[in-house]
């Protein structure tokens, strides 16, 4: 599958998007998790840590694809 440069634009938007929500959520949840009146258990914090981590490593392949589509010539 051959990508074109607006493709490459939509890469780009997605992984910025995906990497601004998904850290604000961290935030978030580390404000929660220092709250001493969550009775959350640990696995929730656990699980969604794990979230976290991956969907920005998934926006940051985003970001790193739409950016070598937008450089290719052709």
């Amino acid at each position: 599958m051959k990508l074109e440069k607006t493709d490459g634009a939509l890469l780009l938007v997605i992984g910025i998007w995906t990497i601004a929500i998904w850290t604000n959520f961290g935030r978030n949840l580390v404000k929660t998790a220092k709250d001493p009146e969550q009775t959350r258990p640990k696995p929730y914090y656990i699980a969604h840590a794990v979230l976290v981590v991956v969907d920005v490593l998934l926006g940051g392949l985003l970001i790193k694809l739409g950016v070598q589509r937008l450089l290719t010539r052709g």
